[in-house]
């Protein structure tokens, strides 16, 4: 079993179900706590900004501070700005996108015709919102959204995601929307960088295939699959890239690597 010194690690389905805690996986941070070992959450949960969801992971017994969180909206926020193409936006999403754009400088308009269409979960959504995205992106504004999740682990099962939501402008416009977040390697690439450590120390821990396991592979890094979330190991047969490592919990995966 290798080694590794650096863990990025997926939130919903991971670490949590909606408002239930998957105790195995708290332990397991602990131990990494313990053990000085370098940790990122990576999610693909666009809606609150890194201190929220640090805060959700204390209040869950998780050992987190903001610099342990890494959103798709910060990715986001992140990879415009370095393209230097970015000038106005028109953004469906909560909270955590909307801070995450704005505190690099990028013009948020309601109005005036974008650059950009911008769409991340928004729990508030509504047809005059999807309309408006529609037809800004028939005029010409590109396409991004920070996720493509089509469902969303929660106590009360699959709910719609980011994914799902996009779908609706897409199959209305044609357009086929850049994803920044999960499964795109982009996200990772960021991450990393924020860790601080090589593709070939580090592992990443998730629960759905389509996204956590793919942006491993497409990012070049070895990947761990958690079957507490999205991903069932019917559905995971069917995979033709296959993770590096599947396990029940992370319980199993801490008792694999200590004997």
């Amino acid at each position: 079993m290798k080694r590794y010194s650096g863990f990025l690690i997926d939130l919903d389905g991971t670490m949590y179900r909606g408002s239930e805690v998957i105790t195995e996986a708290v332990a397991f941070v602990k131990q990494l706590e313990k053990q000085s070992a370098s940790y990122l959450f990576v999610t693909n949960n666009s809606t609150k900004s890194p201190e929220t969801v640090a805060t959700l992971l204390k209040s869950m017994d998780v050992p987190a501070t903001k610099e342990h969180v890494f959103t798709s909206s910060m990715a986001m926020a992140s990879y415009l700005t370095r393209t230097k193409e970015f000038v106005r936006a028109f953004v469906i999403g909560e909270e955590g996108l909307l801070e995450s754009l704005k505190e690099s400088g990028m013009m948020v308009s309601e109005d005036e015709q974008p650059d950009y269409v911008v769409m991340g979960l928004d729990r508030a959504i509504s047809y005059e919102k999807l309309a408006k995205a529609a037809t800004y992106v028939r005029q010409g504004a590109k396409f991004f959204i920070t996720n493509g999740d089509a469902a969303l682990p929660t106590e009360k099962g699959l709910m719609p995601g980011n994914g799902s939501l996009a779908a609706v402008v897409a199959t209305t416009t044609g357009v086929k929307p850049f994803v920044v977040g999960k499964p795109s390697p982009i996200i990772i690439e960021e991450a990393l960088k924020r860790l601080g450590t090589t593709k070939e120390e580090t592992l990443l821990i998730g629960d759905n295939y389509d996204t956590d396991i793919l942006a491993g592979i497409h990012a070049g890094i070895d990947t761990l699959l958690v079957h507490t979330g999205v991903t069932t190991k019917e559905a995971l047969k069917q995979k033709e890239a296959q993770p590096t490592y599947t396990c029940e919990s992370l319980a199993d995966w801490q008792r694999s690597i200590e004997e």
